[in-house]
């Protein structure tokens, strides 16, 4: 259930009807948008009355809503959700764009520092590589772990980009402290137990659509992050497997358009995950940056034929020079 509330209420009598609201049994979300406050009701609202809360004058519309997801929910949180990053050296949401770029894994210092000065040259706002890699095949390369974090954090001092690397286990969460965005793999999206953990995180979560996941689904375990305390959700939409195998997988764009209408947290592609193939990073990077994403993840190798995991799908750093280019031309013609 929704309730509006008109400019023109009282501090006293918010106050007031939020303690008979929980006194009921229900769990109580506040958004405080320019023109109205939100109030939003989570739990089991079928014992209270609309036409009493609909009387009151401070009160200008009662709603209830049938979507399972609440706290992402557009109709609780009328405006955008920014996140910030790191203080605000990124952002994503509210009208705020940026790119994320790096290795699909760690594989020296060397290496992530080379692609990291590259990047940041090129606009990149965040850092990515992978420390823990989950592979198809248990003989592939599979990270360096704690290294890997390590190495994040060392190039993260010389470059000041903040960084983002993915979480496979609850039991790897203190190894994540110098980790600026947690990312959730698509292979883990569903993974409840994790997802609630990191609901007790403080730290902005990039969550990335399941495989064979649809678009409510996606959003529910936006809601199990968010159910925990910890709002600062970033959608990812990085393909789904079809019949297609020209790609590795279909970019479904629309998601970004469904997304933003349906919730207030904001949407990230990955073009790269979506592709499979560098060929096609730059077009798909275009026509997202096009239909309203709020930033971009794209994998960047300074040397894509000798990569440790994922080179095909890799630009070299002139590559994604190009496109970020290309990408602010975009977002400036749609402005």
């Amino acid at each position: 259930m929704i309730i509006a509330l008109k400019n023109s209420i009282r501090t006293e009598e918010q106050e007031h009807l939020i303690q008979w609201l929980e006194s009921q049994g229900v769990r109580v979300h506040i958004s405080v948008g320019e023109f109205q406050t939100i109030v939003g009701l989570v739990g089991d609202t079928t014992r209270i009355d609309t036409d009493l809360i609909r009387g009151l004058t401070f009160v200008d519309s009662v709603t209830r809503i049938s979507e399972p997801f609440k706290k992402a929910n557009r109709k609780f949180h009328p405006d955008d959700t920014v996140v910030k990053v790191n203080g605000g050296a990124a952002a994503f949401g509210g009208g705020a764009f940026s790119l994320i770029a790096g290795p699909c894994s760690v594989e020296s210092e060397a290496q992530v520092e080379t692609i990291a000065r590259a990047v940041k040259e090129s606009g990149a706002c965040v850092l990515r590589g992978g420390a823990f890699k989950p592979r198809t095949s248990p003989y592939d390369f599979q990270g360096l772990h704690e290294e890997g974090i390590r190495i994040l954090s060392e190039v993260k001092k010389l470059t000041g980009l903040p960084i983002i690397t993915e979480i496979m286990d609850i039991a790897h969460l203190p190894l994540f402290d110098d980790v600026d965005i947690i990312q959730v793999g698509a292979r883990n999206m569903q993974n409840f137990e994790l997802l609630k953990e990191l609901g007790r995180t403080n730290k902005p979560i990039l969550l990335k659509r399941g495989l064979a996941n649809n678009i409510k689904e996606l959003l529910m375990s936006a809601e199990y992050i968010m159910a925990g305390g910890n709002e600062q959700v970033i959608l990812c939409e990085r393909g789904v497997r079809t019949f297609e195998t020209y790609t590795r997988n279909t970019l479904d764009l629309s998601a970004v358009a469904v997304l933003h209408e349906l919730s207030h947290l904001p949407v990230v592609v990955d073009p790269s995950h979506a592709t499979g193939a560098a060929r096609y990073v730059k077009p798909m990077a275009l026509a997202a940056a096009a239909c309203g994403a709020d930033g971009l993840m794209i994998e960047v190798h300074n040397d894509p034929p000798h990569a440790l995991c994922d080179g095909p799908q890799s630009l070299t750093p002139e590559q994604f020079d190009d496109v970020a280019k290309a990408v602010r031309k975009v977002r400036e013609a749609i402005s």
